[in-house]
C-alpha cells in the first residue's frame, strides 16, 4: 500500500527531532454545502533539526517513531513567511519610546500654528 503524503506549515518545533505540522485540507460542508476549512497537526521526525518554525514543508507516513510520530519530513516546500521572531538589537534599535516622545511634541505645535494663522 502506498505511503500517504501531506503538505502543511511548522507550528513548532521546540522538541528533539520533531517539528509539529499543520495540515489544512477544504471540505464541502455536508448540508449546506459550503466550502470550509479542516486542520489537524502531525507530529513529524526531523532526523537532522533543520527544519524551523513557519516553513513549509511534505510529510510521509511512516512507522511508529514514538506515542505520537508516525509520520518524517520528506522535504521543504517554502521557507518562513514573516514569521522570524526579531532579535534584542532589532528591537533597541527601533525604539517606540523615542517616536512616543516625538510625535506629541509635533502635534503641539501644528496646533499653536494652525490659529496663528486664521
Amino acid at each position: 500500500m502506498p505511503k500517504r503524503i501531506l503538505t502543511g506549515t511548522v507550528v513548532s518545533d521546540k522538541g528533539d527531532k520533531t517539528v509539529v505540522v499543520n495540515v489544512e485540507r477544504k471540505v464541502k460542508h455536508p448540508l449546506y454545502g459550503k466550502i470550509i476549512r479542516r486542520s489537524k497537526k502531525y507530529h513529524a521526525h526531523d532526523e537532522n533539526n533543520e527544519i524551523s518554525l513557519g516553513e513549509t514543508v511534505r510529510i510521509e507516513e511512516t512507522r511508529p517513531i514514538s506515542k505520537l510520530k508516525t509520520w518524517k519530513v520528506l522535504e521543504r516546500v517554502g521557507a518562513a513567511a514573516g514569521l522570524a521572531t526579531p532579535t534584542v538589537s532589532e528591537i533597541t534599535a527601533s525604539d517606540p519610546k523615542d517616536e512616543k516622545v516625538k510625535a506629541p511634541v509635533a502635534a503641539e505645535d501644528e496646533a499653536e500654528a494652525e490659529p496663528a494663522s486664521k
